[in-house]
């Protein structure tokens, strides 16, 4: 049984983590390195926590034992030795990853689940230096972590299937909608869809077949509206598949075929103009705009998660 949660990382995707088990009913252990990180998350849940209130999607009482159930912890050993699911959320290069599950093995509980959120490698690279690969899955959250209903979960044939039920068990007990991939292939699912999303978006931009803003609106009033209940495949039974060949067979000859990064986004890099993060990237950004559209891209995700929380309520009733 699942009752403690560590989390290694304590960045975006690790804090996001932490929030969503501590209000599922979790205690959970955030470790990192740097203590400056872990202030820094703390800070970050606590105003996330504060929207959820805002929202009316908690209350006063479960934000406060949200919080509480958290605790941040710096030494690797305490926040994982009586931990029953470890989720590794640190940057996405193989050797640090490597180099903790070197670590962990002398120090989690010989029956503790080890889950990677990496979006990047394969599992049966990850469990090359993992010593305990019968215990090991990828768990791949989605930012933001405490928000997106979406969890790729990825196996190999040396993981437990008792590994995979617990962790699917877990995973639904915090509300989260996981997925179980019958293959390991690069980039899982989502990231594929999105990536061949992004390449024709960003084709069509430097064709100069509509500005940046319009083809974004194509999107959040277009597909993007209806994607949030229904998928691409229930789309096409219900727009015909008749319609749906006859769609591929006129469109697809014309769609970006690049192997590689689109040109606009390479020569952004090379300006350094990386998005948010450097102040400019497709559009210009100030800070306080940034933080503006953050804070209002989550009250927006609060309020469809509650409606789909709603609709799948009625569906079992």
């Amino acid at each position: 049984m699942v009752e403690k949660i560590a989390i290694i990382g304590s960045g975006v995707m690790g804090s996001g983590l932490a929030q969503a088990f501590a209000v599922g009913g979790y205690s959970v252990s955030l470790n990192d390195v740097s203590e400056q990180s872990l202030r820094k998350a703390k800070k970050m849940i606590l105003d996330n926590l504060a929207l959820h209130v805002e929202q009316e999607d908690i209350s006063e009482k479960q934000k406060q034992h949200a919080l509480a159930s958290i605790t941040y912890i710096a030494n690797l050993e305490t926040a994982v030795c009586d931990a029953d699911f470890i989720v590794e959320a640190i940057p996405e290069v193989i050797e640090l990853k490597w180099a903790l599950f070197q670590q962990l093995n002398g120090l989690i509980k010989p029956e503790a689940i080890v889950a990677s959120n990496t979006s990047t490698f394969p599992i049966s690279r990850l469990i090359e230096k993992a010593p305990f690969a019968e215990r090991m899955i990828i768990a791949h959250f989605f930012n933001p972590a405490h928000l997106v209903p979406l969890v790729e979960i990825v196996r190999h044939q040396q993981t437990k299937d008792e590994v995979v039920q617990k962790t699917l068990e877990l995973l639904y007990h915090i509300g989260k909608e996981p997925i179980v991939l019958k293959k390991d292939v690069t980039g899982f699912i989502a990231n594929r869809l999105q990536t061949a999303l992004m390449r024709e978006a960003f084709h069509l931009l430097n064709e100069g077949v509509a500005s940046a803003e319009d083809i974004d609106k194509a999107i959040t009033a277009g597909p993007g509206f209806r994607w949030a209940f229904s998928g691409p495949l229930e789309i096409a039974d219900f727009g015909g598949l008749d319609t749906w060949q006859r769609v591929f067979d006129n469109v697809a000859p014309e769609l970006a075929e690049s192997k590689e990064a689109p040109v606009i986004i390479r020569e952004r890099v090379k300006q350094n103009k990386l998005g948010t993060k450097s102040g400019e990237g497709i559009f210009s950004y100030e800070e306080a705009t940034v933080i503006r559209k953050l804070r209002e891209r989550d009250r927006q995700f609060i309020q469809l998660w509650k409606v789909k929380r709603e609709n799948k309520s009625r569906k079992r009733s």
